[in-house]
Parts: C-alpha cells; structure tokens; sequence
C-alpha cells in the first residue's frame, strides 16, 4: 500500500508537471506576432543610431583626434568591423546554451552603452587624446599615449561587443515571434529598412555634428539613443515569445564529429535497416542519406554503446539521425556560404577608400555648407533601404506575375554579385579621373590639398553599391534561415555576421598586402594607384561569381537529391 502510494503520489506529482508545461506552452503561444514588432524595430532603429553615430564616422575620429595614419586608421576600422561581425556566433551560443535571446540582447545592449559612454568621455576629456593635428603634418605629429590607446581600444572593445551580441541576435528573436515564413521574410525586410535608415540618420546628422559642432555632443546622443533602444526592449518583455535554451547547435556539431572519427573504421555500407541506426524510427523509416557516408557512422549502433537494456546514453559516441542529416545539411550549404566572404571582401575596402578620397575631394553643397567625408557611405545606405522597399513591393510582385514564380534567395544574390561588380568597375574609372585632375594641378605632393573635383562622383559607385546590398544581403539571411536545418536555426543569422567578419578581417589583410608590396596606397592618396586596387577588386569579383555559379548549381542539384 505504501508503494502504491509513493506510485499514486509520483503519478501525481508528473501529471501535475505536465499541466504546468502545457499551461506555459499556451501562454508562449498566445504571445508574439506583429504586437512584438513595434518593441523589436524600435530597438533596432536606437542601437543602430549609436553604432552608426560612432562606426560612421571611426576613421575620421582616428586620423583628426588620434593622429592616426590613414591606411592605419582604415585597417583598425576594419579590424572593429570584422570582430563585431564575428561576435553574434558568441552571442547566439550564449543564447543557445544558457540563457534566452532576451537575456542576452538586454546584457549587450547594456554592455554597447558603457562603451558609448567611454567614447563620450574620450571626446570630452582633453587628457584622454593626443594634441590636436591637421591631417596634413601627420609626420610631426604627436602619437598617442599608451594610456590613451589602452582607454581608446577598452570604449571600442566595449561597443564592438555590445553590437556583436545584439545585432543580429535581435533578428532572430524577432523571425522567432512569426511562425509563417512569409511574415518571417516581410519582418526580415523591415528590420534592413530600419537597420539602413537609422544608420542614415546616425550617417548624416550625428556625423554632421561631430565634425562641426563637437565630438562629445555627437557621442552623447549615441548614448541616448542607446539608452532609449535598450528601454524601449525591456518594456516589450511580457510580450515576446521566448524560446528557452535547448543547448548549443555546435556541441552537436562537435558530437557527429567526434562520434563518426572514434567510430571510423565500422562500415555503414551493409547496414541498410532502420534499426542499426540511433533515433532513425523517431525521424523516419530510412537510414541515414548516402551523401557524405563517412558521418553515418556516428549514428552506427554498437554493443559498446549500449549502457543500460535497451538504452543507449553516450551522446559523444552515439548520435541521432537527425543530427547527422543536420551536419550534412550544414555541409552542403557551406560552400555556397562562403561566396559571400569574398562579396563582403570588397565592399569593406570600397566604403573605407572612399571616405579617403571623400577627404581629398570638393565636399561642398553651396557656398557655405560642407559633407562630412564620412556622410557619403550614406549614399549606399539610402540606396539599399529604398532598393529593399521597391524589391518588396514592387520588383518581386511583378517577377511573380510574368513567371508566376517568386524569386528565390539563390538569384537575389546572384543578381548582387553581379550589381557589386560594375559598382567596382564603376569606382575604378572615377578614381582615374581624380588622379588626372590631381596630376593635372600639381596637386600629387600636396597632402591636405582638395583636389577640384566634386566628391558627389562617389555618389555613384555607392548608390550602385547599396543596391547589389539590398539584393544579396537580404537574400543571403533568407537564404540562412530557410535552408539552416531546424535544429541550428539560432545561429543562421549569426552565419552571415561570421561572413561578413570574415570579409573584412580579409580586407584589412588584402590591404595590408597591397600597401607592403606595391605604391597603391601611400598615405597622401594622390600618389598613389587607387584605380589599380579597384581593378583587382573587379578580378576577385568576376572570380568569385563564378564559383558563386559553380556553388548555386550544386546546391541545387543536392536538394534535388534529397533522399537518395
């Protein structure tokens, strides 16, 4: 009796649990949707402000505040770039392992603020920064302390971390409230509308600011703006579904690895039946695809394995068939991942020669009124945000309804490769021109001199440019997020961010190449070659399309195969 009691209580006690789950599933249900859009695009439009209203303008910062040489500042800028592009893995392993994606954009976004607050104090407090200096006498110069470079690197470690766990984390969490992919892709397209525009803003009127007004103003309205992005996030708490940590995809990744390597030299060839395989009854009545046969070993059955009758409990020998489809599913997708490593490549060189030439060139709209160099890239930023609106709205609706098909993410960024392209080649012909102006007024051993020339020529290659962006970047998370298996769906944004850190990681080092191994790029641009380091870039492009092409076929003919 007493046992049947502990069983009843025990019974009891389980029925109990599985109605406070069931009770908390329909509450998470009932939560989400477009109430939670408001809170999400909000907090993207203030923290996009505050990194754009000190990322912006980073170079500029470096070369008039810091006495920085220029191709110095450009590889530091990158080098910032590419670690807050590679930091959303971290952020969304955290997420995934830990804790929820509400937690860690509420952590990150705090983090992003002390780091914005250090910049305002680097600005204000005289100490903090070397004695001022004309960019023309940056060889007499006074360098920078080892205090102020320590403070400098500590405020930008900071912001690169808070961007790097918050950017693209929050786009997950917002695809995560939407469970029909149609609301996914339109919210996807509406968070790079308020990504763009944001950095708009931050591009022109914080910009603005900081080179005519003050530095320190400029940097506290970053604050602010991320004091409200971060305020506006907490309040819309109680309505964001949260999806709870169900351990990170990578440790299963990792477990495929290790278990097909200890389990190598078992053969998979004869063994056709379900029930040789972990977990293949659960998902379906097959075994493991043919492709890449090597890791269905770690989904191999074996005595060894067995720990208990008919239980089977190491994860490090032992996987699911689930979780090796979802490795060879990531495998296929990879190579044609890694074309956008070489798309990003030079745009991240193209943004920040450009605001070098900008520096160089006849900024002035009317007889008073003076671009800040940095405030060009906005070009490519409005280009894409209205690109992205008229591709949504107009240009897919009516592919739809000439083909009667919709345009997939595989062509929009095929259509990108090729828009970034003639942007380069466009970029290559105007750099010629500026040289033969320069030449032309002797201007070539003049650093500091304006050369007579308008800089809105930039104008072009970087509108051309925004609008490649807003057919393959969009493309590229669609892309992600539909094709990532399931399991390791968290993490699809964060791969494009791994590219793109990639990419300019390769920019800072293609141009470190460049500038010890050729003339192209002194530190006075007007005796340089920037026209040849263009036309290389147009050569790494036409390249990498092709493998781009290579990669889209295969792909395709991998999905087709599905199963075989």
């Amino acid at each position: 009796m007493e046992v049947e009691g502990k069983l009843s209580t025990h019974s009891t006690s389980k029925e109990e649990e599985g109605e406070v789950h069931r009770v908390c599933d329909e509450n998470q249900d009932s939560k989400g949707g477009w109430t939670t859009f408001p809170f999400v695009i909000a907090t993207v439009l203030g923290l996009s402000v505050a990194v754009g209203g000190w990322g912006a303008n980073l170079i500029v910062f470096l070369i008039t505040k810091f006495n920085v040489k220029t191709i110095t500042a450009i590889q530091i800028n990158n080098i910032i770039l590419g670690t807050t592009n590679l930091l959303p893995i971290a952020g969304a392993f955290i997420a995934d392992s830990f804790f929820t994606i509400f937690s860690v954009v509420s952590v990150f976004s705090f983090i992003s603020l002390l780091g914005v607050i250090m910049l305002t104090l680097i600005a204000i407090i005289p100490s903090l920064r070397p004695s001022p200096c004309s960019i023309g006498s940056l060889m007499t110069c006074q360098a920078p302390s080892k205090l102020q470079y320590s403070v400098l690197y500590a405020a930008l470690s900071l912001v690169s971390l808070g961007l790097g766990g918050t950017r693209f984390t929050i786009a997950t969490m917002g695809a995560d409230q939407f469970n029909n992919p149609n609301d996914q892709e339109v919210f996807f397209n509406w968070y790079f509308v308020a990504l763009y525009m944001s950095s708009v803003f931050s591009g022109t009127a914080i910009v603005y600011i900081q080179d005519n007004v003050g530095w320190g103003l400029g940097f506290g309205i970053c604050c602010i703006a991320n004091g409200v992005g971060l305020g506006v996030f907490l309040l819309g708490k109680r309505f964001y579904k949260q999806v709870k940590p169900k351990g990170s995809p990578f440790l299963s990744i990792a477990r495929v690895l290790v278990a097909a390597i200890r389990k190598r030299k078992m053969s998979s060839e004869t063994s056709t039946e379900p029930d040789y395989y972990y977990g293949a009854g659960a998902m379906t009545d097959n075994p493991p695809t043919k492709s890449i046969r090597f890791l269905n070993c770690a989904a191999l059955k074996s005595e060894e394995d067995k720990q208990f009758v008919g239980s089977y409990g190491n994860r490090w020998r032992l996987c699911t068939v689930k979780e090796v489809e979802d490795l060879k599913t990531l495998i296929k997708i990879m190579p044609l991942w890694s074309t956008g490593i070489f798309l990003s490549t030079p745009i991240g060189i193209l943004s920040s020669l450009t605001i070098l030439q900008a520096l160089t060139m006849d900024r002035h709209l009317g007889p008073h009124f003076k671009i800040p160099a940095a405030s060009f890239l906005v070009f490519a930023l409005l280009a894409t945000a209205i690109s992205i609106f008229i591709i949504d709205r107009f240009i897919l609706l009516k592919y739809k309804n000439l083909t009667g098909r919709t345009l997939t993410p595989i062509q929009r960024i095929g259509i990108g490769h090729i828009i970034n392209i003639i942007c380069l080649i466009g970029a290559a012909l105007i750099e010629r021109r500026r040289l033969g102006v320069a030449r032309s007024h002797s201007l070539m051993k003049q650093p500091g001199s304006e050369v007579p020339m308008s800089a809105f020529w930039l104008v072009a290659p970087l509108s051309v440019m925004g609008i490649g962006e807003a057919f393959h970047f969009p493309g590229q998370v669609s892309f992600c997020y539909q094709e990532f298996p399931k399991s390791l769906r968290s993490t699809s944004t964060a791969m494009i961010s791994l590219l793109l850190g990639i990419g300019y990681y390769l920019s800072t080092a293609v141009t470190d190449l460049v500038d010890k191994t050729t003339n192209w790029l002194p530190d006075d641009i007007n005796q340089g070659r920037l026209d040849n380091v263009f036309w290389m870039l147009v050569v790494i492009g036409v390249v990498n399309f092709g493998y781009y092409i290579t990669c889209a076929k295969f792909f395709v003919s991998q999905k087709q195969n599905v199963g075989q």
